[in-house]
C-alpha cells in the first residue's frame, strides 16, 4: 500500500479534521500514488473503451472527500474506507449515467471474482455494478466490517495485509471476512432477476 508513513497520514488527517485548510493539500501527495494505482487496477478490469480514466476517478473521489462538510477522520482506516466507498459511488454514478444514455439495455458489468484469490480459477460471474452496489449497501447494514473489506479489496484493490493494517485486525480475519462477504454477495446477487 502506502509508501507514506502511517504517522504522517494520521497526523494530516487529524489536522484536516481540526480545520487546517492546508492538511488535505499536504495529504494528497502522500496518498496519491496509492489511490492512482488502485484506480488503474480497477479500471483495467472494466470493459474496453470505458470512458472514465483512473486519474479522473482519483480526482473525482478526492474532490468529493474534500468538499462539503468537515469530516472528523478517525485515522487511516476511516480515510481509506471512505476513499474506497467514494470511488465506488463515482463508478456507480458513472454506470447509472451511461445506462440513462444507452436506453438499449446494455449494462456495465464487472466480475466479483476478478478481485478474488489469484490462485482460484475465476468463474467470471459478471453482474451489473449497480446491483453490486445495492447488495453491498445491504451487507454494510448487517456486517459493516465485512462490507469495508469488500470496498477496500474490490473497489480500492487493496491486498489483505494492507486491509488488516488499516482495519487493525489480523490478515486471517480479513481473509475470512472476504470469503464470507463474497459468498454473501453471490447469494444476494443470485436473487436479482
Amino acid at each position: 500500500m502506502s509508501t507514506a508513513s502511517t504517522h504522517d497520514v494520521t497526523r494530516l488527517l487529524q489536522s484536516w479534521s481540526a480545520g487546517d485548510p492546508e492538511a488535505s493539500a499536504q495529504l494528497l501527495p502522500l496518498i496519491y500514488d496509492d489511490l492512482r494505482r488502485t484506480a488503474r487496477e480497477y479500471m483495467r478490469r472494466e470493459r474496453p473503451g470505458h470512458t472514465l480514466q483512473p486519474t479522473a476517478l482519483v480526482h473525482e473521489a478526492y474532490l468529493r472527500l474534500t468538499r462539503g462538510a468537515t469530516i472528523e477522520w478517525q485515522g487511516r482506516a476511516h480515510f481509506y474506507s471512505l476513499a474506497a466507498r467514494t470511488m465506488r459511488r463515482v463508478l456507480v454514478n458513472h454506470a447509472r449515467d451511461r445506462k440513462r444514455l444507452k436506453r438499449d439495455g446494455i449494462q456495465v458489468t464487472i466480475s466479483l471474482d476478478e478481485a478474488g484469490d489469484p490462485s482460484e480459477p475465476s468463474t467470471r460471474n459478471e453482474v451489473d455494478i449497480t446491483a453490486i452496489d445495492q447488495a453491498l449497501e445491504r451487507l454494510s447494514h448487517v456486517y459493516p466490517r465485512q462490507s469495508q473489506v469488500v470496498e477496500m479489496r474490490f473497489f480500492a484493490d487493496m491486498q489483505a495485509r494492507d486491509i488488516a493494517d488499516v482495519l487493525q485486525v489480523s490478515e486471517k480475519t480479513v481473509l475470512r471476512d472476504w470469503q464470507f462477504a463474497r459468498l454473501w454477495l453471490h447469494r444476494e446477487l443470485e436473487r436479482i432477476p
